[in-house]
């Protein structure tokens, strides 16, 4: 019988011995050199392959929508009403028609590419030498394109030129700046002597907020770089033992899940005030 404790030996074991395989490389490899700094890499490929597969089962699936669906076109309805469930609320309904597409889209595309490490070939299949004997793999030729840094700041950016762009449509710069900077302690129940202090505790928390959003996308790419190249090497090092991959599939999940979240948390903090709106200035209120 394989009980707990001999999982937990095994596990051990695996961890005390030398690695089946290198340690990943954190940089992508390049596999056509353009010139002029243009460069293909490893990751960059496995991202269109991934991608053009997702754009084919879409179109496939969805691409004629009839008013009875099918069993295809009923699964990705069913996915979206899930995720239209799971924002709206977080968004709110004004900037939820322009944010809801660019957040389908993240999650879709960021779990398939996260799952996509898992598939047998990527990261295995390449150019290499032997050394000792065994083979030793120096450039891979498929490699999941979020275990690149380079690929995780960009859709950081592009999560974050976005937020820039709603929160500044449907919120305005005068509720933004209220919202940063703002007193939000209601003035006839302050003391007067407190109220002006507390202007300038809400202005200083203020320039720190500013700070804070002002390193999103690093925060978000290096959250989900970290734990993918973090998986990648997990499985290389065990000699991809299949409980591993169970864990891959969760944690692939639970990153995409996480960076959509917190895209969608972020423009809610600043367009979804709901009640709040009693206590934002008459401008900033009139603005909506």
């Amino acid at each position: 019988m394989f009980t707990a404790k001999k999982f937990f030996g095994l596990i051990a074991a695996l961890a005390s011995a030398p690695a089946a395989f290198a340690a990943v490389d954190a940089k992508a490899s390049v596999l056509f050199d353009l010139g002029g700094g243009w460069r293909i890499t490893n990751s960059m490929v496995t991202g269109w392959m991934v991608s053009l597969a997702l754009i084919t089962l879409v179109l496939w699936a969805v691409g004629n929508p009839k008013v009875l669906p099918g069993r295809a076109q009923a699964v990705f309805e069913s996915l979206i009403e899930a995720l239209r469930d799971l924002f709206e609320p977080i968004v709110g309904k004004k900037a939820f028609p322009a944010v809801f597409p660019l957040l389908v889209t993240l999650f879709i595309f960021i779990l398939m590419q996260n799952w996509s490490g898992l598939l047998p070939g990527v990261g295995t299949i390449g150019m290499g030498h032997d050394v000792d004997g065994k083979f030793h793999l120096t450039q891979p030729w498929i490699r999941p394109f979020t275990a690149d840094f380079n690929s995780t700041i960009a859709l950081a950016l592009v999560s974050f030129g976005a937020f820039l762009i709603i929160i500044f449509k449907y919120a305005g710069p005068k509720l933004i700046l209220w919202d940063l900077f703002g007193n939000k302690a209601d003035k006839k129940e302050t003391p007067v002597w407190l109220y002006p202090i507390l202007s300038l505790v809400f202005l200083v928390v203020g320039f720190i907020e500013v700070f804070s959003i002002a390193i999103r996308p690093f925060t978000l790419s290096v959250r989900l770089f970290g734990n993918v190249f973090g998986g990648e090497n997990l499985l290389h090092g065990t000699g991809f033992f299949p409980i591993f991959y169970f864990m891959e599939l969760l944690v692939g999940l639970i990153q995409a899940t996480v960076f959509t979240l917190l895209s969608a948390v972020y423009v809610g903090l600043i367009c979804n005030h709901g009640d709040d709106h009693d206590h934002a200035p008459e401008g900033a209120e009139a603005h909506h």
